[in-house]
């Protein structure tokens, strides 16, 4: 579930503390900064999963073709406080990796030179 409220409503925002769980807000932090890295939409399979697990988030992801020719994966494991870095560290690997042309491919119709 998710909630959203003005950024500058401090009263709602003071509310909704006591619904907010921490160790879900690391992961989707994780996944999510992937995802935007990525520039994740609807046309592509992409994938990834975060836990915590003794204290370090593990986060998993993929890039797949849409046709499942092609799955490009990747994980790392790290410190909470650096779960965003690490979603976007995940990406470039991704990236690097062969999910770039996946993506392109998708996106634009072509593969980059």
């Amino acid at each position: 579930m998710g909630i959203e409220c003005r950024l500058d409503d401090s009263r709602t925002r003071e509310l909704l503390a006591a619904l907010n769980h921490h160790e879900t807000a690391l992961r989707v932090t994780a996944e999510r900064a992937m995802n935007t890295r990525l520039e994740g939409g609807c046309q592509v399979p992409i994938g990834s999963y975060a836990e915590l697990i003794d204290g370090e988030i593990w986060l998993r992801a993929l890039v797949g073709a849409p046709d499942g020719s092609q799955i490009i994966r990747g994980e790392r494991r790290g410190a909470p406080q650096d779960a965003e870095q690490m979603g976007i560290s995940l990406a470039e690997e991704l990236l690097n990796n062969g999910a770039r042309e996946i993506l392109a491919e998708v996106y634009n119709g072509d593969a980059p030179a």
